[in-house]
């Protein structure tokens, strides 16, 4: 099943605001590529807004992180299909996406960071972001050094890169409100 109000859920592990900010916008990600990869939206953007559900409770111990948020979904009834693409996200665990999902989810946990820092950077205004913006930034190391350019690359063989960042772009849109 997928739960009702995914992030209501979220919200009773997870307190941190900036990690919150950041599954609702993988989750929006995940929602607006899912038509071009043959996904179903609502399922993609719960997954989305559910990957990092263990994250505080396991204090981003790696070597737990996916394996715990499994147990909690699996715990609370959420199908297998959502607690499986949770559990496999983490990426110090587990390698080799080939699905459109795993490959979506590995761009879209990346690419929020890096969109999101591109709209403050312009001074909060997510409709100055460009796909030009973005992809200046991904060559910029030093530019949110955390979002792991490797993990966003991993959407081309499914889809076109300016694509995605389209697609990236438009979902943190529709959930932006600064």
């Amino acid at each position: 099943m997928i739960p009702d109000d995914p992030l209501g859920f979220l919200k009773e592990h997870v307190r941190s605001e900036t990690l919150i900010e950041h599954c609702v916008a993988t989750g929006a990600i995940m929602r607006a590529a899912a038509p071009h990869l043959g996904g179903d939206p609502d399922l993609w953007e719960t997954i989305g807004i559910l990957h990092d559900i263990d994250f505080e409770e396991v204090s981003g111990d790696m070597n737990r992180h996916g394996i715990e948020g499994e147990a909690i979904l699996l715990a609370a009834g959420v199908s297998d299909e959502i607690a499986d693409a949770v559990r496999k996200h983490n990426h110090h665990l587990f390698s080799g996406y080939t699905t459109p999902l795993d490959c979506a989810l590995q761009a879209a946990d990346s690419i929020s960071g890096l969109i999101i820092a591109c709209a403050l950077v312009k001074g909060g205004a997510i409709g100055d972001v460009t796909v030009k913006t973005v992809k200046k930034k991904m060559k910029d190391k030093g530019f949110a050094a955390g979002c792991d350019r490797d993990r966003i690359r991993a959407i081309e063989p499914m889809m076109d890169l300016d694509l995605f960042i389209v697609a990236g772009i438009e979902g943190v849109a529709s959930i932006w409100r600064r």
